[in-house]
Order: C-alpha cells, then structure tokens, then sequence
C-alpha cells in the first residue's frame, strides 16, 4: 500500500520505517527540513535497538523516502498516518495545535478517497471534530475517512512494539476504515496479533487510560515503600511476592525514582483535565493523587540522602550510576 506518515519524530519515524519493513511504499513529511535532510541521508536523530537498520533498509530499498512537499503526500498517501506530539499545555491539558495544523496542512490536498489514521495522544472527542474538520476542507469532502489507531510503543522496544505489537486499536466510523487498517497490518495480523475494533471515543480512551493504569501502579509501590520504610519492611521482597498473583503482575511496580520519560507525566495530566471537563470527578481525584505520590518521591529520595550523611549534603560527594532514561534508550 502507498502510506505517508506525517511528523517524524521518535513515533513517526519509527512507525514510517517499520511500515517500509512490512514491504509498504511510505512517504513521510515533517516541519523541520534539517531533520529530514538528515534523516533522509540515514543519519538517525535517537537511538533506538534496530531502528538504524531498518531506516537505511527503507532508503536502499526506495520503499522509504521523505519529502517537504504537502501536495505530493496528499497524492500519494492511500493511508495518511498522524504522528505528531501532543504536548502539554500550561494548565495541564494536551496541547493538541500540532495535530490541528497537521490536519489543516494536509486536507486541501486531498483529491481523492483516503484514510487518515490518527496515532497521537489525544483526548476522547478529537478524532470526530478533526473527521468534521478534514471533510470540510478536502476536494475528496465525504470520501476522507478517518479512523484512531494509537500507539503502545515503549522506549527501547520500540521496533518490536509496532511490528508486533500486545494489540491493535481501531478507532473506526465505517467498516471501509477497518478493512484499510487491516491491509496496512496484514502480517502482524496474520501472525495472530489481535485486533480490537470500537468507536473512535474507546480508542482514544484506551491510550490515555492505559497510561494512567501505569502510573498509578508506579505510584502506589512507591506509596507502599514509605509504608516499608515506616515498618522497616523489604519493599523489593514485598514487590517480587506481589508479583507473582497474576492479577497483580510484576511489570510496572519497581519502587524508586517514580516514572518520567515524555509520556507518563504528561498524559496523566491531560487524562485529568479531560476528566473534568468531562464532570468524572473520581478520575479526576485518582490522577491528582497518583500524580502527588510521583512527584512527591523526587524530595524523599533526596531526603533519604540528606539523612544518610548526617543531615546535610552541604560539601558531600554524590554519585550518579546511570544517567539514560531506561536500558536501550539514549
């Protein structure tokens, strides 16, 4: 299939190269032309496990190439996938201008029947007036479908998290959007990675809830390792023994810093704006506290040190083991 990707950051990138793995002709487009520049000669801007290689594959093979051209991606595209950022805005909600330019930038180009499949993070609502946004502005007007496919993808794994990933999402309004996303991912498909169809509204609910759950695992082992601390009980012995109810699980609940990283922090809060836009007061609650514990871990540890030396770090050497956000990123 011919697909463009639109944004190639650490998700568009990712997504357009592995696409070009999975034998698809994909073009991709960013604001930034340096990048591209760069991108385009094989020059990768992060790093990430396989990731290099299969970008120069897409480039050797022509199945990948990069352009500065809105009309070209507009022709081109069967499939238009939005990858770009949703940031945090100042009073905590997701800051969604990048993916209503994009959507602009792209609609008066296009001529003829297409998906766009939105991949970002972004509050329940936004694909339907963005759907109503798109249709209004493009020559194709009803034959522009729109579906939400959003990502999963984890720092350091991501090739395996979009080749194969737990789980596909399709966030769909007519079964032709469902019929084009699942011959975008026919082999992993194949393979019998499931896929999950639902109304654009659970599908980017899943997202932002997903993260949420995580966090708020996080967070409550680091709440349990206070509770340790005040017993002076093992919390590494009492995770590893409550990871093994499978209703529980391992993953996720590893007592320490708390979570960081461009995802977590910044979803959470975007989830609880939206929450209280939306009246759910006890969601709203639940973030507020999950996000407190998280921030709060950052003094504790800091305390704990200042504690260990005799109540000042004043002229203390400190160490620092490990300085990358988690194993295989930069």
């Amino acid at each position: 299939m011919r697909l463009t990707v639109i944004g190639v950051g650490y998700l568009g990138l990712t997504h357009a190269a592995c696409m070009a793995d999975l034998g698809h002709d994909v073009l991709a487009i960013d604001t930034d032309h340096e990048r591209l520049a760069r991108i385009s000669g094989g020059e990768m801007p992060f790093f990430e496990p396989r990731l290099e290689s299969l970008l120069r594959k897409g480039l050797e093979t022509g199945r990948l190439r990069f352009t500065t051209s809105k009309e070209e991606i507009g022709e081109f595209g069967d499939v238009h996938f939005l990858c770009v950022g949703t940031p945090q805005g100042a009073d905590g909600a997701a800051d969604l201008s990048h993916v209503t330019h994009a959507a602009d930038a792209l609609a008066p180009h296009l001529r003829r029947g297409c998906l766009i499949a939105g991949k970002s993070t972004v509050p329940a609502g936004t694909a339907r007036k963005l759907l109503a946004r798109i249709r209004a502005a493009a020559p194709a007007g009803a034959e522009v479908d729109l579906a939400w496919n959003p990502e999963f993808l984890r720092e350091g794994n991501a090739v395996q998290d979009t080749l194969r990933p737990d789980r596909f999402v399709f966030g769909i309004t007519s079964p032709r959007a469902e019929a084009l996303l699942r011959r975008v991912y026919e082999q992993p498909l194949a393979a019998g990675i499931p896929a999950l169809t639902m109304g654009l509204e659970t599908a980017e609910l899943v997202k932002v809830s997903a993260n949420a759950f995580l966090a708020t695992k996080i967070s409550f082992i680091n709440a349990v390792a206070d509770a340790c601390e005040a017993a002076g009980a093992d919390v590494t012995q009492l995770a590893a023994a409550l990871a093994h109810d499978e209703r529980i699980g391992g993953r996720a609940m590893s007592p320490g810093l708390g979570f960081g990283g461009g995802c977590l922090p910044k979803d959470i809060r975007a989830f609880r704006a939206a929450a209280a836009s939306l009246g759910a007061d006890s969601m709203v609650s639940l973030l507020g506290d999950v996000d407190e514990i998280n921030k709060s871990r950052r003094s504790r540890v800091v305390d704990m040190a200042r504690d260990a030396v005799g109540g000042s770090l004043a002229g203390k050497r400190v160490a620092v083991l490990g300085l990358a956000f988690k194993p295989n990123s930069d």
